[in-house]
């Protein structure tokens, strides 16, 4: 499928890749039928587009829009400045993502400084008049108190239901300023999962801020991440590789020679999807079609992938020794301390496929997990990047499966299904309630904790600290009360009032 660089509005995942974000059963069920999505299916002896099914339920309790992601990402951008066109509440996110912004800057032992993203602020008499004026004043007001060497613009919901030409204001004013004034298409009604801000950003580098005529380094592979600390450096070190970390604490250099790689990886394929397969598109930036780095089958498999697209096969088999034998003592270890637990992961996707292999490499046990979307498949459309299948004949199968779009009603009914020792979890929102229940949260505010091979005994380290703390947890249980009425406490189905809307009459 091409990537459509010619429309700076990039197409939404559940257009693009049939993503849902309601699904309930076991894992190898929707790997299952997830597999449709590759070929299509036979009906009739004719072969069709085929979609998963999903689970609609009734309402949403609250979940988050893909201008936050663009938020997120190209507010991220360290000499760049973000304009969000919008009603101030969409910038009440600011406060959050400067402080991830912070931290991210002090675990890459970068300068430490504030996000510059700017808001204008529209007003009730905005949506009937139009907010151009408003977009041009602060694109100027970004220009003169920053001068950054590009200037992202945002769209909201507000600004596609009013209809501000958005395309010809940045077209007007990167003539005018020589730098690149790229707009973003990320309407949150336009899109039901926020992942598809981060292929809006992508969209909007690769098709404005990239090289078009690149200078090849062989020894460049670009990181598709987000904050996290830079673990990915010493890694591919041993293969004597060099990292371009984007899009989250790059600079716009960083970002123009994204054309020049020689490969693109990444920690979660949900966040590199379409960039990885937009740069091998239009620039043959080759991405790595491998597993994620997880555990030790995946990092293998990942390392060795690295090593044959970049001609380091033999770098790459000696660091995998090397790191097989400097970690087994110490997983070993960690195997007979944490015999006998039950984790839950509670993150995105592809994301949680790569930490629920990592918690059996330690032999804890897992029966759910609950994922914010599914991807049937990803913009290569490529099988070795089926992190879902690749899990389930891996690692084996989990029995609970589920996709919901972080509903906290729904959270206590998949917790109490498993009754889990510790959840891992990265949108901290549900932890409470887990704690409620006695139940201590992982929180991977680092999103590199457990790649590669060390990731692992970070990983079970963390769990061992965190189970020592599980007497506080429940203590906490038995002190507080659950706000939700006996009769939801007491189904069996979390998604029960999707499956049957004469509930809600009751």
């Amino acid at each position: 499928m091409k990537i459509n660089l010619n429309t700076p509005v990039v197409e939404s995942r559940e257009q693009r890749l049939g993503t849902i974000i309601g699904w309930d059963g076991k894992a190898s069920d929707l790997s299952k039928e997830s597999t449709y999505a590759y070929g299509g299916c036979d009906i009739d002896g004719k072969q069709r587009d085929c979609r998963l099914c999903e689970i609609r339920g009734p309402f949403t309790q609250g979940s988050t829009c893909s201008e936050q992601m663009v938020e997120c990402q190209a507010g991220n951008v360290r000499d760049a400045v973000l304009i969000q066109h919008s009603p101030i509440g969409c910038g009440a996110g600011q406060v959050l993502y400067n402080s991830i912004y912070r931290n991210g800057l002090a675990l890459r032992n970068l300068p430490v400084e504030n996000i510059r993203i700017i808001c204008t602020n529209l007003q009730e008499s905005d949506m009937v008049f139009g907010g151009i004026d408003k977009l041009e004043e602060a694109i100027k007001t970004a220009w003169d108190r920053f001068h950054p060497k590009a200037i992202f613009i945002a769209t909201s919901c507000a600004t596609g239901i009013i209809g501000d030409d958005v395309d010809s204001v940045a077209s007007k004013y990167e003539e005018e300023l020589n730098i690149p004034v790229v707009p973003l298409h990320c309407e949150g009604f336009k899109s039901k999962h926020w992942s598809t801000g981060f292929d809006a950003t992508q969209h909007g580098i690769v098709r404005q801020i990239v090289r078009k005529n690149p200078k090849k380094q062989e020894d460049l592979v670009n990181v598709i991440n987000l904050w996290g600390s830079d673990v990915f450096t010493p890694m591919l070190a041993e293969l004597g590789l060099r990292v371009n970390y984007v899009v989250d604490l790059a600079t716009v250099e960083d970002l123009e020679r994204l054309s020049e790689a020689a490969a693109t990886v990444t920690f979660c394929y949900t966040l590199s999807s379409y960039m990885a397969a937009a740069l091998e598109q239009e620039f043959g930036v080759p991405q790595i079609k491998a597993p994620q780095p997880y555990g030790f089958a995946g990092t293998d498999a990942w390392i060795r992938e690295i090593g044959r697209v970049t001609h380091r096969e033999e770098k790459a088999e000696a660091y995998i020794a090397k790191e097989h034998a400097r970690v087994f003592p110490r997983i070993n270890e960690l195997r007979k301390e944490l015999k006998g637990v039950k984790g839950f992961i509670a993150t995105g996707s592809a994301y949680s496929h790569g930490l629920i292999a990592v918690l059996r490499e330690l032999g804890i046990e897992v029966d759910g997990s609950l994922v914010f979307h599914h991807d049937p498949i990803y913009d290569s459309r490529d099988k070795r990047q089926d992190s879902l299948s690749y899990l389930v004949g891996n690692y084996g199968d989990v029995k609970y499966f589920s996709v919901s779009n972080r509903q906290q009603y729904q959270f206590f009914g998949l917790l109490h299904r498993v009754n889990p020792d510790f959840i891992i979890i990265r949108h901290n929102g549900l932890a409470p309630l887990a704690s409620r229940m006695g139940i201590p949260a992982v929180p991977l505010g680092d999103e590199h904790t457990a790649v590669g091979y060390q990731g692992i005994i970070n990983l079970g380290e963390i769990i061992i600290d965190v189970l020592a703390h599980k007497k506080f947890h429940q203590d906490l249980a038995s002190h507080t009360k659950l706000p939700y009425k006996k009769w939801w406490l007491d189904q069996k189905d979390p998604f029960i009032l999707a499956k049957d809307k004469n509930l809600l009459n009751i």
